[in-house]
């Protein structure tokens, strides 16, 4: 028998979806990012993902986010996809490309994959990069368990994403939360700024995390689902009742869970499993998010030089109110449309509110004159703050149509106040279309300038060559599947 008090007190009614550092008085900007997690249980992916990534709203995310569990990793594969390009990324840069997104970094161990997508304006603001991954499948030694991570500073901010694939089943919750201990503890960062996850100021959590629903039997379970009384289930959902006692997940938020549980169903179909196994259904599938406390006062001690702990702590507070960030969950759903996995994708999208630490980015690129792929073309580009730039640096074409294609590059020498380059015309794309020039610097590994969107003419001469238009239109779509 339910206990109404508890189920009252569960931390899941009364979570706040709006998390603060600290109130300020500067102008502030926000940001909308879309986080998707989803199991795809080794499958193909589905032709369309237009209601998955919201492509039909009104309202266009700034950065999407997508970790998936259980791709299809079978060593034949898995290697084919290491050499070329797993389907699942080519469907999500197909269908983001387009629509101006630019794929910063992602991370594959086995069936983890973690893909992270922003709006190309934001793209030079993006830096510090990095990407890591911790085993827990085996002892271990296996890569079908375990969390892949990106971390990157956003306009200054350091943010770190962290997709998981956990142990399952019911009686497994206390060594779930082992894992996603030693994933924390493993995975190492630049130790100059955020050695470790949790030292970020803001950390997402999410994936296959395989908590389950506990002690109910199936036919409470299915009547509490089809009457949409989710609320009588928060209190045995294993990781509520975990977070009471972990101090770490306490310092994990997560949004009501209003939505049915997204595991397990029978696939291409909206059943809960019918097989001889009769798996409970569960909120297995999850994001959580942790918004860094601030920094305490430095302890006494008199063994250490408490002077120069007092003078970081208080250089850290002052960033906290100068630079303060929030975040407010808008929208904590799953999606039932799709039926290719036994379990349902979940969808997370937050609002982002930060103030800038820099809002100009590091060097000036822009396209001069015509572009085609029959005569040279020029860039020309500049610094506008100091940075490491070296004679490793490059600057890329990137077309993007109906996906982003890598398709031109001219190395650099060291950047002055003013400097125009050549490319060659063999490095420009016959058939045209939409492009941008991204500067990379290689020391900061990371693209530090953009330029405006501009047109490549398609090549004249490929065309009184006999390829005329309707057939280069032909072609790119050709070489874009």
């Amino acid at each position: 028998m339910e206990n109404d008090d508890d189920t009252k007190e569960d931390p899941q009614s009364q979570v706040k979806n709006s998390v603060s550092m600290e109130k300020n008085c500067f102008n502030e900007d926000t940001f909308r990012l879309h986080m998707v997690t989803w199991n795809v249980a080794t499958a193909d992916p589905p032709d369309d993902i237009s209601s998955l990534l919201h492509l039909n709203s009104p309202k266009t995310p700034d950065l999407y986010v997508i970790g998936l569990q259980e791709v299809y990793s079978a060593p034949h594969r898995f290697i084919i996809d290491m050499a070329v390009e797993d389907s699942w990324s080519h469907l999500f840069m197909s269908s983001l490309a387009p629509r101006g997104y630019l794929k910063v970094s992602s991370i594959r161990m086995q069936g983890l994959l973690l893909l992270f997508f922003s709006k190309l304006a934001h793209v030079p603001f993006i830096r510090d990069i990095q990407d890591t991954y911790s085993r827990t499948g085996v002892s271990g030694y296996w890569g079908n368990k375990g969390g892949v991570s990106i971390r990157l500073s956003f306009y200054g901010h350091m943010l770190c994403f962290l997709n998981c694939h956990l142990a399952a089943h019911m009686q497994y919750a206390s060594q779930r939360v082992d894992e996603f201990e030693y994933i924390l503890n493993t995975q190492t960062f630049d130790p100059k700024k955020t050695p470790q996850i949790l030292d970020h100021k803001l950390v997402f959590w999410f994936g296959d995390l395989n908590f389950r629903i506990q002690d109910h039997g199936m036919h409470f379970l299915r009547n509490c689902i089809t009457s949409h009384k989710f609320n009588l289930l928060w209190s045995k959902d294993q990781l509520t009742m975990m977070k009471k006692k972990e101090a770490l997940l306490q310092e994990f938020d997560e949004g009501p869970l209003d939505f049915q549980p997204t595991y397990k169903f029978d696939r291409f179909s909206d059943c809960y499993d019918s097989s001889g196994k009769m798996r409970k259904p569960a909120w297995t599938d999850r994001i959580l998010w942790r918004v860094k406390p601030k920094e305490p006062p430095p302890e006494e001690d008199e063994d250490r030089d408490s002077g120069l702990d007092e003078k970081n702590t208080k250089k850290k507070q002052e960033e906290e109110e100068e630079f303060p960030l929030k975040l407010k969950q808008d929208s904590y759903t799953s999606n039932m449309e799709y039926g290719v996995s036994d379990h349902k994708p979940v969808i997370g999208i937050f609002t982002l509110e930060l103030r800038k630490m820099y809002e100009t980015p590091l060097v000036r690129v822009c396209a001069e004159g015509e572009w085609s792929a029959d005569f040279d073309a020029i860039v020309i580009y500049s610094p506008l703050e100091p940075f490491p730039s070296s004679a490793w640096d490059w600057i890329g074409l990137y077309k993007y149509s109906r996906r982003v294609v890598f398709t031109g590059v001219c190395m650099l020498e060291y950047v002055s106040v003013f400097t125009q380059v050549y490319v060659s015309k063999d490095e420009i794309p016959v058939l045209g279309g939409e492009c941008v020039l991204c500067y990379y610097c290689s020391t900061l590994q990371c693209i530090v300038g953009i330029s405006s969107p501009f047109k490549v003419q398609v090549s004249k001469v490929a065309v009184e060559e006999g390829l005329a238009p309707e057939n280069i239109d032909g072609l790119e779509k050709a070489t874009a599947s």
